[in-house]
């Protein structure tokens, strides 16, 4: 069944962004456009409720900020929140990081009823309390475990309730700072600022509106956004035109642009590093379950590695031992060296003994890097000295 209901993700994926033709692609985008056109009105619905306060927003007593983005998957926003959260902790601030948890496992569903009848509310998930991590990538999801895996001492939590996580993490850490993963469109925590990201190399996908398309809100909601960072940009590139663009839906915010720069590759099994250099003029497989695989995989061909097998999953794919292990023989059979995956893949692998695996697995370690580091910093010390 899960197979099935990926593939259709994967069928889905492909005939928003134009890459199936034939009658059922045609009849699908039909039937997407029309729904997305009932998205619409019911993205404008409660955006207004919101706005005019006749849906709750709840004030939690703290630094709110977000970091989300308008479209689906793929802008490269872990990398962004960790860089974000880190220079918070450095500056002396006691953050946690609000996340839903996409994806995570949830408890059994007699659990989830006796819970619902009861009316007893669990407590957020603790991936990490600032010490220790907690939960692995199954339970905690994976962003949020890779986030507590490279930020001691800044607390991690997932509930899909984040005003219920906030004012736990307040009243248990006596927390000051409140990052919001994928926070944009959560509405119900008041005083806050957003930051949005938008990729550069696909800001507004199709242009079309979910499900027809992956943009989550309208290109105008960029005027909620009070910092906004263009990311995935080559120093070569001009970015002019987006610029401009962005410009039109909101005039006041600074736009900054930002690069996921590549700094080396990790062993999952051993944990030892590695230069880029040792993939290159060698012969690579590459793993990937996340929203663009294109770009990862290109990154591997300009290091110069030969790359000879590549298998895709959906974002958020969960490996089975037996999918992880099948692909490493045919790696093996093909003469390859190394199988590459991304370090948001690593955490979704099945636990392996170092005699066990065909092949080395080594993921790719990125890291943000802002073009504009003073402006940034700046738009930083803002957010921190003003409420919004």
């Amino acid at each position: 069944m899960r197979r099935t209901l990926e593939q259709f993700e994967q069928f889905a994926i492909d005939v928003i962004l134009e890459r199936e033709s034939g009658k059922r692609a045609t009849l699908l985008r039909w039937l997407l456009w029309l729904l997305s056109h009932i998205y619409h009105v019911a993205v404008f619905t409660r955006l207004a409720l919101y706005r005019n306060r006749l849906l709750p927003c709840h004030h939690p007593g703290c630094r709110v900020i977000s970091v989300g983005n308008l479209t689906v998957g793929g802008t490269g926003k872990t990398p962004v929140v960790e860089k974000i959260a880190r220079e918070l902790r450095d500056r002396g601030r006691r953050v946690a990081i609000l996340s839903r948890g996409y994806k995570s496992k949830r408890p059994p569903l007699l659990r989830r009823l006796m819970r619902r009848f009861s009316r007893k509310r669990d407590a957020p998930r603790v991936v990490s309390d600032g010490k220790s991590v907690l939960l692995d990538a199954a339970r905690g999801g994976d962003e949020p475990h890779m986030l507590a895996q490279n930020l001691p001492g800044v607390i991690v939590l997932t509930d899909r309730n984040r005003v219920k996580a906030a004012a736990y993490a307040i009243e248990r850490w006596g927390v000051d700072t409140l990052l919001l993963d994928d926070g944009m469109q959560y509405l119900p925590l008041y005083a806050r600022h957003n930051i949005v990201l938008v990729d550069s190399q696909a800001p507004f996908a199709n242009g079309y509106l979910l499900p027809r398309g992956l943009l989550r809100e309208p290109h105008a909601q960029l005027k909620r956004a009070q910092l906004i960072i263009l990311t995935k940009c080559a120093e070569s590139d001009d970015h002019t035109p987006l610029i401009e663009e962005v410009r039109k839906y909101n005039s006041h915010a600074p736009i900054l642009r930002s690069s996921h720069d590549p700094r080396h590759l990790e062993d999952t099994l051993t944990g030892e590093r590695h230069p880029l250099s040792l993939i290159r003029d060698k012969r690579i497989g590459a793993l990937s379950g996340i929203a663009r695989p294109e770009s990862f995989e290109a990154f591997l061909k300009a290091e110069g590695a030969e790359l000879i097998a590549a298998r895709r999953y959906t974002d958020h794919h969960r490996y089975t031992r037996d999918e992880v292990m099948g692909f490493l023989k045919r790696c093996k059979q093909l003469r390859i060296k190394y199988v590459i995956t991304t370090e948001k893949d690593a955490v979704r692998l099945p636990i392996f003994r170092t005699e066990e695996s065909p092949l080395p697995i080594l993921f790719l370690r990125v890291e943000i890097r802002m073009h504009e580091e003073d402006a940034f910093q700046k738009a930083l010390d803002q957010m921190l000295t003003t409420y919004h």
